[in-house]
């Protein structure tokens, strides 16, 4: 008796074996989740059961990043008319060469674990057990991290001042921290906290007016909203 389509996934998930985790990079908080080793498990188990994935791409280009969406259709290829489609898992990427190679990879690797519920750890036994990181705190603890490996490739200037260079600092990391920031005062701290951030002189021209923009959104918003508050109070 054959198989249907959603019986064919059913088994494919159920013998996908845990997708172990790459080693942590020093001064990370977490180990990654890598997309060829995501690849690898889910193809196995897709292939091994008469199922095969073909994905398309949406890409929208916004001022500051590119937001890639990923819409993958898995195919019976014993009925080429019988396919499962696995859509929402999408992924920014920084508007350089970069950043859109690197949003498809992101976006197709959640669709292969959506799509097979596939167990994730340090390894395959512990990812029956693993339980999921807060993405949140983990682009935060790593911002500094960031920024500082991005000052520590700055060359000497031996006092010389108004040289432009190009820090490469993750926008996307930098944006989901200020945008987290819930109060005037707190986005004040944060601004003297990391004085490098807002530094013409530490980066491109291009890096410190997305910074600077972000801000000032930030700044604008949270004006907004107090003023909110204070006429809802009133009222």
């Amino acid at each position: 008796m054959k198989l249907n389509i959603y019986q064919k996934l059913h088994k494919a998930a159920c013998e996908a074996r845990g997708v172990v985790k790459g080693k942590k990079v020093p001064g990370m908080q977490f180990n990654p989740l890598l997309h060829d080793s995501v690849q690898v498990v889910a193809m196995e188990a897709l292939l091994n059961n008469g199922l095969y994935p073909v994905c398309t791409y949406n890409n929208y280009v916004k001022e500051t990043f590119i937001m890639v969406t990923c819409s993958m259709r898995i195919h019976d290829i014993e009925n080429p008319e019988s396919y499962v489609d696995i859509e929402g898992c999408s992924a920014m990427g920084n508007l350089d060469k970069f950043g859109t190679g690197n949003g498809m990879s992101y976006a197709k690797k959640y669709a292969y674990l959506n799509a097979l519920h596939l167990k994730t750890g340090l390894d395959n036994d512990d990812g029956y057990k693993a339980k999921p990181f807060e993405e949140d705190k983990i682009l935060k603890e790593d911002l500094k991290y960031r920024i500082q490996e991005g000052l520590n490739k700055i060359p000497k200037t031996n006092g010389k001042k108004n040289i432009k260079l190009d820090m490469q600092f993750d926008i996307n990391r930098i944006r989901l921290a200020i945008k987290d920031i819930n109060g005037l005062k707190a986005l004040r701290d944060f601004k003297k906290e990391n004085p490098e951030l807002f530094d013409s002189n530490n980066m491109s021209v291009r890096e410190y007016k997305q910074i600077t923009d972000l801000y000032k959104t930030r700044q604008i918003q949270l004006n907004t909203q107090g003023v909110t508050q204070w006429v809802i109070r009133y009222i």
